[in-house]
């Protein structure tokens, strides 16, 4: 099992496995082809993403409060049943900010859940 993150505008590689976007927000520029699923409720909700902000200061509560979104919502079932069936996950993101963003809670949370 390999859950790997990736910026949505890099190209995508073979190596991807399932390419899953977990970002709210449609990405500009992409087309639908370029992903085999939109998980948007693994997003922050909007209150919280725009809260955050990517500001590093608030790291550690954005993490602790995305993990509380996360443990309450119904996509950790389906986030399951996806890690079951495929062997290589690639978790999709549009942010530019690669140090602070949700995909690497998500990502670290999920190896956590398994």
């Amino acid at each position: 099992m390999s859950i790997n993150i990736k910026r949505i505008y890099e190209p995508a590689a073979k190596t991807d496995g399932y390419r899953i976007l977990v970002d709210r927000l449609w990405p500009r520029g992409i087309k639908k082809e370029a992903i085999d699923m939109w998980l948007k409720d693994a997003a922050p909700s909007t209150p919280l993403r725009k809260w955050f902000n990517h500001e590093p200061e608030k790291w550690e509560k954005f993490r602790q409060k995305y993990h509380a979104e996360l443990n309450a919502s119904p996509v950790l079932k389906e986030l399951k049943a996806i890690i079951h069936e495929h062997p290589t996950i690639t978790l999709l993101f549009a942010a530019v900010d690669r140090e602070y963003n949700h995909a690497l809670v998500l990502q670290q949370f999920i190896n956590e859940l398994l």
